[in-house]
């Protein structure tokens, strides 16, 4: 053997050592010279081996002492990102709870339809059309941007929303998700300021702990963010990117206005804020509210979305908008963490989409869903829960609890009885909304969530009029 070969099998001999735990961390290593007799080589063999590992971060030298084993570094837990606070109002609580939960499980918590309020025959339709299509389409990697037709028909859905833009403009990702994370690689650092509203939807909080990125809440208000807050953390801040929802916001059902759409750009263009627009309830509303990445023109705005939640959570598929000079980066960023893109899935999305069954289904979904938020809203308001707003469109309500009642307690409670529930505070960055829950209407029709819902508010408020005389 070379004496970089000797050198390499005693870094090798170590670290299995160290891997197998029989050398533990602060485990002293053998001295030089009795490794270098057990192993048959020279003792400069072994110190140039222990140097190397000692670069390495492996092992740490104790001058007059010896070699030890480094502690090893803990691996990175996005839960320890957040505030030590109760489980119940992590941002990955609802989450798991929703994904976990079996079959007979209630979830008005959850962020999705239930099964048969989806094109369910449509998908069998295009599922049955692709099982006859040609090998590439069931095989092969998709294009870098992703299918052309399908970027198509999503830059001419976008027109219709006043936003142009060219299917150039447009990268395909496997998910919303997916393009919020592609964003993030490609425009923040660790340690980067980004703005959210408060509350907001839950796992952009996630996704900006996993980025590393210092998150700043902004208040939400029935018109948008609140313009002198949001100029005051633009000040102070100077945040890089703006994540927020155009059209339907989550959780709270707000629609954003024309007025605060304009003076959010001005501010935007005035601390060279960058704004991420996620459109994925683009399909739940009755008429287009206004766009920033409209009045923009997608300079400082990108525009994204998914089909998650009209179309199929199972089909994963989203897309990415932007400036033309930004995309091939984007598209060079998605080869590199995902290489193709899944062209089976969006040749589905591009066949349900292009039915002409699509577009009936959803203004018959968007009746319904107008019919359960009537529905939920009047339930929960008999008893005692009242909605922060009443949407104009969409899925969900944010609604206030009585007075004194903690959202998180109820959930809890709630989840012993297997009944799903989206707390306040998962929501809320500046956890400032523990006497809120959000219900999606349609997963909130049943009897038994109403009577659970009535059981655990009286017996809340007992407990609190008991504790109240104690004292």
């Amino acid at each position: 053997m070379s004496a970089g070969s000797k050198v390499d099998a005693v870094m090798a001999t170590i670290r299995q050592r160290i891997a197998g735990r029989s050398l533990t961390p602060g485990a002293k290593l053998p001295s030089i010279r009795r490794l270098a007799a057990s192993l048959k080589v020279s003792a400069s063999t072994v110190v140039a081996a222990y140097e190397r590992l000692a670069a390495e971060g492996a092992i740490h030298s104790r001058p007059g002492s010896g070699f030890y084993v480094a502690s090893q570094a803990e691996p990175f837990a996005l839960s320890e990102r957040g505030p030590k606070l109760d489980r119940a109002v992590d941002p990955f609580w609802v989450s798991r709870q929703s994904l976990e939960a079996g079959g007979g499980d209630l979830k008005p918590g959850c962020g999705w339809l239930p099964p048969s309020w989806l094109p369910e025959e449509g998908m069998r339709r295009t599922l049955r059309t692709l099982a006859r299509a040609e090998s590439g389409v069931l095989a092969e990697y998709g294009s870098p941007l992703g299918l052309p037709p399908l970027r198509q028909l999503i830059a001419r859905r976008m027109g219709e929303r006043g936003i142009e833009a060219s299917p150039d403009q447009i990268v395909l990702t496997e998910s919303g998700t997916q393009a919020i994370d592609l964003l993030c690689r490609f425009l923040i650092e660790p340690g980067d300021t980004v703005l959210i509203d408060d509350p907001c939807y839950f796992n952009f909080q996630a996704l900006l702990r996993a980025h590393r990125a210092k998150v700043v809440g902004v208040p939400y208000t029935p018109s948008g963010p609140d313009l002198a807050r949001f100029g005051q953390a633009l000040a102070e801040h100077r945040p890089r990117l703006y994540i927020t929802n155009s059209a339907i916001h989550n959780p709270t059902g707000a629609v954003l206005s024309a007025v605060t759409a304009h003076k959010v750009l001005k501010l935007a263009d005035q601390f060279a804020l960058t704004i991420v627009e996620d459109d994925i309830f683009a399909d739940f509303e009755h008429t287009p509210a206004p766009r920033l990445a409209a009045f923009d023109g997608l300079e400082r705005v990108i525009h994204i979305g998914s089909f998650s939640k009209t179309l199929s959570a199972s089909a994963r598929c989203g897309f990415i908008a932007a400036r033309p000079a930004w995309i091939e980066a984007l598209t060079d960023l998605k080869i590199a963490t995902t290489f193709g893109g899944g062209r089976l899935t969006a040749e589905l999305v591009l066949g349900v989409l292009s039915d002409g069954g699509y577009r009936k289904h959803m203004d018959g979904l968007r009746t319904r869903l107008s019919r359960a938020r009537f529905e939920v809203g009047a339930r929960l308001k008999a008893i005692g829960i009242t909605p922060w707003l009443e949407p104009e469109a969409g899925m969900f309500l944010w609604c206030r609890l009585p007075e004194g009642i903690d959202a998180a307690e109820i959930a809890r409670a709630a989840l012993a009885e297997r009944v799903v529930l989206a707390p306040g505070n998962a929501f809320s960055v500046s956890q400032s909304a523990a006497g809120f829950l959000r219900f999606n209407v349609s997963q909130t029709l049943e009897p038994a969530v109403f009577e659970l819902l009535r059981r655990l508010l009286r017996r809340d408020g007992l407990a609190r009029r008991s504790e109240a005389a104690a004292v």
